[in-house]
């Protein structure tokens, strides 16, 4: 039996512990992480999104991997926006994390029972609420959109645009004043989820999960925590 050269053995088993590590978590890994571990994996995937250096997706193995069943790390509540794709924005892969999406992320019931599931049930360390730049719910919000059930869904951001002051112009056309309310209302959202969900509240304070906001840039694609 031919010998294989030591180099080439090492790059053989880097090649290997690389692609282990490109797994999505099991259930042994999942109670591993912390809120602060899962914050910072994303934080750390999205200078990688920010620098074009994305991981290798590892798309069959992990395909063949999820009939084992789901472990994710986090649930994320954004925006429908079709510039914001929150997998690779935090250089996540399949069954890395649950997505919920809606325009303006704000929450309603559907939305929190999906977390309650995920948080409780499924077991993710962290929920975030990510804003984007230039949100087109926000812009509708400032300028009172009336369209059939895109109405009500608005309203539901109303409270954040009315938060916001000093700006003699509240329309869509005021630049500042639509980012100051896209925070607003990421920060309304949270305030929102721990009032509406008794289950979330708990955990988040027994320090099983962490809530957090952010707001993600279309120029540069990084996210900004908002404190």
């Amino acid at each position: 039996m031919k010998s294989i050269p030591t180099t080439a053995l090492l790059s053989l088993l880097a090649v290997g512990s690389l692609a282990a590590t490109t797994l999505q978590p099991d259930a042994e890994a999942q109670k591993k992480l912390t809120p602060d571990s899962v914050l910072e994996d994303l934080m750390a995937g999205n200078e990688r999104y920010v620098e074009g250096k994305l991981s290798d997706p590892n798309v069959l193995p992990r395909v063949k991997k999820a009939v084992e069943g789901q472990f994710p790390k986090a649930y994320i509540l954004s925006c429908v926006d079709s510039r914001v794709p929150v997998e690779q924005v935090f250089d996540q892969g399949i069954g890395d994390i649950f997505v919920g999406r809606v325009a303006g992320n704000v929450e309603g019931v559907d939305q929190l029972g999906s977390m309650e599931f995920a948080s409780k049930v499924a077991g993710v360390k962290l929920v975030m609420v990510l804003g984007h730049e230039a949100c087109g719910a926000v812009k509708g919000a400032c300028d009172h959109v009336k369209m059939g059930n895109l109405t009500e869904l608005l309203d539901e951001i109303t409270p954040a645009v009315e938060s916001v002051e000093g700006h003699e112009d509240r329309s869509s056309k005021n630049k500042e004043f639509v980012d100051e309310v896209i925070e607003a209302n990421v920060r309304k959202t949270i305030a929102d989820l721990r009032e509406r969900s008794e289950v979330l509240a708990e955990l988040e304070k027994d320090g099983a999960i962490k809530i957090v906001g952010g707001v993600y840039s279309l120029h540069d694609g990084k996210v900004t925590l908002l404190d």
